[in-house]
């Protein structure tokens, strides 16, 4: 495994010999005598390793070690320590560094402690590769018992397996990229790349370059030939985000790449066939738009899916709040949180002008205990009928003997006097979520 290495050592002799021993055994190293001036370059020159001395001049081993591992990267510290470092070096291991090495130390045994950490180290970056693509699956999942979600839903699964291009369209935080996850996830094409370029941040001046790619030589810089957003998307699906924001110069081309389904290289002569599906999100209609292309609006409306906002599956809210709060919860170590009925009805009123996505956001805060929801404090209810005072009062109950035993269904419909299966259904049916 060739990598790039940071090699420290004040020492001018023995720096010149590690790094001699690090490119014999294929690695690239760059010595660095100043400790200070190899920490300034980390973030720059990103390398995949980091070999020092313990003691140093100016900063020692462990502070250096300290400052690696404030900084967003996952960046492995051997250490290299004296006879009387033994103790500092057990220190180190504890504060975060991969190995430490002895003085005097073999170096098959040091070439042997690289390889050993950089294995590791591409070990969890497969690890965080494989976690995000199932959080992105998982991600996919339409949630919801509303009839706009099951519509949603229903939408979803009869166009997934066509092999026809998707535009989607809805108000900002209604999840338009997660219905293009899904379409992907439950279609032919599963198992080819699922490639997302943002529309709205496209520089004109390198579209072409960008979403076609470009030949060896084509331009000062490209040294190499290299494919472009299109082309990755070979056998899977493309999703163009916001496809509303793009300029109309830049649609002409996208038309002409989209309708032939092949593109042309910048610098090449030849076009090159594409086979992907093509999904586009906006979050404004398309029909008829001004400045938007009506041939590029059939191309890409092949058909059509609306998400629907929050406030048109106001009864899924709690169960989604919950879905997101408990998510957060997990994901930083935290006891799953118990959403209240009062809680739940105050969430089914509240205005949410960013749809999903303000409510995930909320349902994290609230999970994480930074942003503290009060029922109380919600406008009271119109006058309602002798009926909706009722269903209130049944509701209110139902949530009592829940949270009395902590969300267990069997014993509060025991408490209750009526069998579980009718618990669960006025659960459903006011909107109750148990908190377990």
């Amino acid at each position: 495994m060739t990598a790039r290495l940071f090699v420290i050592e004040d020492d001018a002799d023995h720096l010149a010999a590690l790094c001699d021993l690090m490119q014999a055994a294929g690695h690239r190293p760059q010595g660095f005598a100043d400790p200070v001036a190899a920490l300034a370059r980390l973030p720059e020159a990103a390398p995949d390793l980091l070999l020092t001395d313990l003691r140093m001049p100016g900063m020692d081993g462990l502070p250096l070690l300290q400052a690696v591992k404030a900084l967003p990267m996952d960046l492995p510290v051997i250490l290299l320590t004296g006879h009387g470092d033994v103790g500092h070096a057990v220190q180190a291991i504890r504060a975060g560094a991969e190995d430490f090495l002895e003085k005097p130390y073999d170096a098959h045994h040091l070439v042997a402690v690289v390889a050993r950490a950089l294995a590791a180290r591409a070990t969890r970056a497969e690890v965080g590769r494989l976690q995000q693509a199932l959080a992105e699956t998982a991600a996919a999942t339409i949630l919801g018992q509303s009839r706009a979600l099951r519509a949603l839903r229903d939408r979803i699964a009869a166009l997934a397996p066509l092999n026809v291009d998707v535009l989607v369209t809805g108000e900002t935080g209604t999840g338009k990229e997660l219905v293009a996850r899904a379409l992907h996830a439950a279609s032919p094409r599963a198992d080819g790349p699922f490639v997302a370029v943002n529309c709205a941040a496209l520089p004109e001046a390198m579209f072409e370059t960008l979403m076609f790619g470009h030949a060896a030589g084509a331009f000062a810089g490209a040294g190499a030939a290299r494919p472009g957003k299109m082309e990755a998307a070979q056998g899977g699906t493309l999703l163009l985000d916001e496809v509303e924001a793009m300029p109309a110069p830049l649609q002409a081309k996208l038309l002409r790449a989209v309708q032939e389904r092949a593109v042309e290289r910048l610098g090449e002569n030849g076009l090159r066939l594409l086979d992907m599906r093509v999904i586009a999100t906006s979050k404004t209609s398309l029909r008829g738009a001004e400045g938007f292309r009506p041939d590029l609006f059939f191309r890409l409306a092949g058909a059509e899916i609306t998400t629907p906002p929050l406030r048109e599956a106001a009864e899924d809210i709690p169960l989604l709040f919950g879905h997101y709060a408990q998510l957060a919860a997990r994901r930083y170590g935290r006891a799953d949180p118990r959403i209240a009925w009062p809680l739940q009805q105050m969430l089914k009123r509240r205005v949410w002008p960013g749809n999903m996505r303000e409510l995930k956001a909320a349902a994290e805060a609230h999970a994480l205990g930074l942003l503290e929801l009060r029922p109380d404090e919600t406008p009271a209810l119109p006058d309602q009928s002798l009926a909706d005072r009722v269903a209130g009062f049944e509701a209110r109950e139902i949530a009592a003997t829940l949270d009395r035993h902590r969300g267990n269904t069997l014993r509060a419909a025991e408490s209750l006097g009526i069998p579980r299966r009718t618990l669960n259904d006025k659960m459903r049916r006011y909107g109750i979520v148990s908190g377990n």
